[in-house]
């Protein structure tokens, strides 16, 4: 794999990370959102990545000569959590159902603050896969001054 595939493929992962995390952000500022626009509760939601070929001539030459294919990361669709959302007993809301009961997003914090960490330790990861790309595509052209 030449500089550029490789910061191409960390570029896709940086791309397809800030996507998680915005969605993060959004499911944790809505975590107790009982009014939507579309109505009910706010519905999480969640990225789903998949793993697409590089396109370029140097990878299909690389990928026909090892017999493996390069491969980046593109955000396929993002999706909403279709589980049925959490009902508390607050018979003071003013969502709250004839039994006092007020549908909730199916938001837990603890889990998206597990995820934005993930996410963003990933992040971290492939800015320095970048930085290292960078720096080894500097040192060849110090080499051939």
């Amino acid at each position: 794999m030449d500089f550029f595939s490789s910061m191409n493929v960390s570029s896709s992962a940086l791309t397809a990370e800030r996507t998680r995390m915005n969605l993060i952000s959004s499911n944790l500022a809505n975590a107790n959102a009982t009014r939507t626009p579309e109505g009910g509760p706010y519905k999480r939601k969640d990225a789903v990545f998949a793993a697409t070929p590089v396109e370029s001539r140097f990878n299909r030459a690389l990928d026909n000569a090892t017999g493996r294919e390069v491969r980046q990361v593109e955000v396929m669709q993002i999706i909403e959590d279709q589980n049925q959302p959490r009902m508390q007993f607050d018979p003071s809301h003013p969502d709250a159902n004839p039994q006092g009961y007020v549908a909730m997003p199916n938001v837990n914090v603890v889990e998206e603050m597990a995820d934005m960490i993930n996410a963003t330790r990933t992040y971290e990861a492939n800015v320095t896969a970048v930085q290292a790309a960078k720096n080894m595509a500097l040192k060849t052209l110090e080499i051939s001054k």
